[in-house]
C-alpha cells in the first residue's frame, strides 16, 4: 500500500501551511549558488501543490518571501523576483489544468511592478477555479500583518464604525490577510529548523506543527503524505481532555 493510500480522506486538513526552508543549504552542499537551490525548489512547490489538489485539500499557504528577506544581498533579491515572475508565467497553465486558484498575502505594494503585474494577472486568470486555493505569502511577516490589522481596527473604532466592547477573536481574524480562510490545521517546516519565523502567528494558535530534516528542493509527494499521516495520528484537543474528545 502506498503512503497516499494510507491516508484517511475525511481526516485531511482543509488548510495546510508550509515554510519552505533549505534552498540555500541544498545548493551549498552541491557547490552552487543559493539561486540554484531556489530554482530547484520550484519542483517541490509543483509536487506539493499537485498532491494537495489531488487529495482535495482546500487551502495551501506557502511562505515564499518574508519582509525580512528584503535585507538579503540585492543580487539574490533581484534574482528571486525574476524567478518569481518566470515561475508564475510558466506555472499558470498547470494551475488552470489542476483547477487551482492563486492568491497572495503580504505587503504586495513592496514588490517590483513586474512581479505585481504577473501576480495579479495569474490571480485574475485563475479566479474562477474551484479546487485548491494556493496562497503565496510574499513580502509577508506576521507582525506586519497584525500591526496592519490593528491599525484597521483602531481606525474603525475612531470613526465609530466599531465599538471597543465588540472586539473579539473573530473580529480580529476578519482583519487578517487570511480572512475568509480557515486557520491552518497543519504547519510543515522543512530543513530541520524548529521555528515559526514570523509566519501566521495569529492563525497557527491551534495548528499541529510538523518539522522534518529534508531540505525543501528534495521535498516530494511522499514526504508530504508522511506529514499528513503524522497529522492524522495526532489527537487534537483544543484545551479539552482526551476523554472529552472521544465522547
Amino acid at each position: 500500500m502506498s503512503l497516499k493510500d494510507e491516508l484517511i480522506q475525511d481526516r485531511l486538513p482543509s488548510h495546510i501551511a508550509i515554510i519552505m526552508d533549505g534552498n540555500g543549504r541544498w545548493a551549498k552542499k552541491r557547490g552552487n549558488s543559493r539561486m540554484f537551490g531556489h530554482k530547484h525548489g520550484v519542483t517541490a512547490v509543483r509536487e506539493v501543490t499537485e498532491a494537495a489538489a489531488e487529495l482535495g485539500v482546500k487551502y495551501l499557504t506557502l511562505y515564499a518571501f518574508s519582509t525580512e528577506n528584503w535585507s538579503r544581498p540585492k543580487t539574490e533579491v533581484d534574482a528571486l523576483m525574476s524567478l518569481l515572475v518566470s515561475t508564475i508565467s510558466s506555472e499558470t497553465s498547470t494551475l488552470m489544468k489542476n483547477n487551482v486558484k492563486l492568491n497572495a498575502i503580504g505587503c504586495k505594494k513592496a514588490l517590483p511592478g513586474g512581479v505585481q503585474k504577473k501576480l495579479e494577472d495569474c490571480i485574475q486568470q485563475t479566479s474562477s477555479n474551484t479546487g485548491l486555493t494556493l496562497t503565496l505569502a510574499l513580502s509577508y511577516s506576521s507582525r506586519w500583518e497584525i500591526i496592519e490589522a490593528f491599525k484597521s481596527v483602531a481606525s474603525e473604532v475612531k470613526n465609530d464604525q466599531l465599538a471597543i466592547e465588540d472586539i473579539n477573536a473573530d473580529v480580529i481574524s476578519n482583519y487578517m490577510s487570511t480572512a475568509g480562510m480557515p486557520d491552518p490545521e497543519l504547519m510543515i517546516r522543512t530543513s530541520g529548523e524548529h521555528r515559526i519565523s514570523n509566519f501566521l502567528l495569529w492563525q497557527l494558535a491551534y495548528s499541529e506543527l510538523y518539522f522534518c530534516d529534508i531540505l525543501w528542493p528534495d521535498f516530494r509527494r511522499d514526504d508530504f503524505y508522511r506529514a499528513l499521516l503524522d497529522f492524522q495520528g495526532r489527537e487534537r484537543r483544543f484545551g479539552k481532555t482526551g476523554e472529552q474528545i472521544k465522547k
